[in-house]
């Protein structure tokens, strides 16, 4: 139990100190100092704790550093600017969040992890709230409420290893989600949104000047050519699920910016994306560094074995559990992935033996996973609200409403499963 105090106490040392304004790295870093002491890991064993959260964090780095070449494309070739006014001519501003929501499930449900499904199409979400009127705010929570519906039926980690861990086969477990993935974009489009809207504002607000029309020729690219990079990086993610030829997005997603810079005919400006995109993105590694150090204390600690103590003896039996324990382990680790893992690695002999079939017993805990996989202390977290420059604060708000998809994804995925 003192570990699971510890590292609990060092969360919310990191939560505190991010909300006090202090540098979200250092923070986790003392949050994860703090956690390890505390939960008489000593110092050496909280360092190398530490050390070998980041190095578990390193893929999802990598993944984001070799996103900035697709996003650095989009803007300074103009092709975001061009994707979003061929939008907003096309579906109007009354389509606008379903033109957010719908591209950004499309690329999680393809297998792109989800923080990298929204920094790719942040580019062009930062055109097109502005064009819209739209805030910021709303754009975000309209990219992140579709990448969540896409998560829950794809091919990501999440879903790997919960199908694993519960013994059911991997496209079943897709495919039991897909009217729960279809009822979150529903309602994150036409009741959250609109709801969120009174409480974020509208218009401009939070914009920065460089999210203004990027491109610096004054004309645009062809729509055509503006879409080639992203096409190419879908089409190569989208192998996996189609064909099992695996295009890691470290390569999909360069492949797709390159694609993009010489079918804009740009190829001039080549350095000039990369730096761009670099630019944009190295803020972001550093956070999910700090991320990885917090959660390889949480990991160590024996946070998981409390959590199975108390659900263990619940009256309401497996049903519950799977979707639970999915919610439970998503909050303490802020990560879907982790989540799901330590979720099903956990509780899967309990909801089995309960009756729950495996494959809606993976679906209900990969569901319940992302309810609460956007806190603080998470990649997440940091990566969404960097991808738009948004600061600490303003990414806080959205939190109830992130939740407001997860519970709609995981109580759709649990009727499903009792039905």
């Amino acid at each position: 139990m003192s570990s699971t105090i510890g590292a609990l106490i060092g969360l919310t040392v990191a939560i505190v100190l991010i909300i006090r304004k202090v540098s979200p790295f250092y923070s986790m870093l003392a949050g994860a100092v703090a956690g390890g002491l505390l939960s008489g890991f000593g110092l050496e064993g909280t360092v190398e704790d530490m050390i070998s959260g980041v190095k578990d964090i390193t893929p999802a780095i990598l993944r984001i550093l070799a996103a900035g070449v697709l996003s650095g494309s989009l803007i300074v070739t103009g092709a975001a600017s061009s994707i979003s006014d061929t939008i907003m001519r096309k579906l109007g501003s009354k389509s606008v969040y379903m033109a957010l929501a719908l591209p950004t499930m499309i690329l999680s449900a393809a297998g792109v992890f989800i923080d990298v499904a929204v920094i790719t199409v942040a580019p062009v979400g930062l055109m097109l709230g502005r064009k819209a009127g739209i805030s910021r705010s709303a754009m975000l929570l309209a990219m992140i409420g579709g990448g969540k519906c896409g998560n829950v039926i794809s091919p990501n980690p999440n879903t790997i290893i919960a199908a694993e861990n519960y013994g059911a086969p991997l496209p079943s477990v897709m495919g039991a989600n897909i009217i729960a993935a279809a009822a979150g974009l529903l309602v994150t489009v036409f009741v959250i949104l609109p709801l969120a809207e009174k409480f974020l504002g509208k218009g401009e607000a939070g914009y920065d000047a460089d999210n203004s029309d990027e491109g610096t020729d004054t004309r645009l690219p062809s729509f055509i050519a503006s879409i080639s990079g992203p096409v190419v990086a879908i089409v190569l993610l989208a192998l996996r699920p189609l064909t099992g030829i695996v295009i890691d997005p470290l390569l999909a997603l360069p492949a797709g910016g390159i694609v993009g810079i010489l079918a804009t005919g740009n190829l001039k400006k080549t350095g000039e994306c990369l730096v761009y995109g670099l630019d944009k993105m190295s803020g972001v590694a550093v956070l999910l560094a700090g991320t990885g150090a917090i959660a390889g204390i949480i990991t160590a600690s024996d946070i998981k074995d409390t959590v199975i103590g108390m659900l263990s003896g619940w009256s309401m039996g497996g049903l519950f559990m799977a979707p639970l324990s999915g919610i439970l382990m998503s909050a303490a680790a802020a990560s879907t992935t982790a989540g799901a893992t330590i979720a099903s690695a956990s509780f899967a002999p309990t909801v089995l033996a309960a009756g729950v079939s495996p494959v809606w017993g993976a679906a209900m805990t990969n569901a319940g996973a992302t309810v609460l996989d956007h806190l603080p202390h998470g990649s997440f977290f940091h990566a969404t609200g960097g991808s738009v420059g948004m600061g600490i604060k303003e990414r806080l708000r959205l939190i109830p409403y992130e939740s407001m998809t997860g519970l709609t994804l995981c109580a759709v995925s649990t009727l499903c499963a009792i039905i």
